[in-house]
């Protein structure tokens, strides 16, 4: 079915390594206030090509599907590297969008040598593990088994390429630039993004909102899917009531 013209489109980008499936519990939920479409980044999931050596090579990838789909009002919403994709396209193509949401992310992201160690060392290991410092100890195994499997599937190299992009990352100095409305998705238990990371971001972004979730960490929109949708859904509402 062809996206409704008059209404904005939610773009779901994934984190380091993994997929679309990330927004498995937002596509279809959040169709009936907006165009939804999760995307793989190059090299991921269903996505065809080799995969990008930066954040700003992925934002260039994302702002070309955005431009040859046509995509209306693209409001990219974005986790982890997702979320600094996300920031950079706000930088960088603001005309393009109506606003962007940033999940459990920041305008610099570095990341510690022991999950490269991790990588190098024994992937599937890491994998298995990453519920461990990347979920909440509230949240139950069965509700992020497919993004296991899919982060399963992604070549090492490029999941560990990923995080090196992340730890290259860094707009702290930018974010006064943003002038699209944005909001930003924090969770009490993300050990990986920790919220004063989001604190930093509402701070230092004109007009940002903030919304925070409990019992979730930094795999929030498969943790506490209905309460991660609510905050979209009532910042959709400003934006169309603004």
């Amino acid at each position: 079915m062809a996206p409704a013209p008059d209404r904005p489109t939610l773009v779901f980008i994934h984190g380091s390594g993994a997929s679309s499936v990330l927004w498995s519990a937002q596509v279809d939920a959040l169709a009936d206030v907006a165009n939804t479409v999760a995307v793989d980044l190059p090299g991921h999931g269903g996505s065809s090509g080799p995969s990008c050596d930066s954040v700003s090579a992925y934002a260039e990838a994302v702002a070309g599907f955005l431009r040859t789909a046509e995509v209306p009002r693209p409001i990219p919403c974005g986790l982890s590297i997702g979320g600094a994709i996300c920031l950079q396209l706000l930088l960088d193509v603001p005309g393009a969008l109506r606003a962007g949401i940033l999940v459990g992310t920041g305008a610099r992201l570095r990341v510690n040598p022991t999950i490269f160690e991790a990588i190098a060392r024994d992937y599937p290991a890491f994998v298995r593990t990453l519920p461990d410092s990347a979920a909440s100890p509230q949240t139950p195994p069965d509700r992020l088994a497919a993004l296991l499997e899919a982060t399963a599937r992604t070549p090492p190299a490029i999941t560990a390429g990923d995080f090196r992009a992340c730890d290259r990352f860094d707009v702290m100095a930018r974010l006064g630039e943003i002038a699209r409305p944005v909001l930003v998705v924090s969770a009490a238990d993300d050990r990986l993004t920790p919220p004063k990371y989001a604190d930093h971001l509402v701070r230092h972004i004109p007009g940002a909102r903030r919304a925070h979730l409990r019992a979730a960490g930094h795999l929030m929109p498969l943790e506490q899917p209905e309460a991660f949708n609510a905050a979209v859904r009532a910042f959709l509402n400003e934006l169309t009531s603004a």
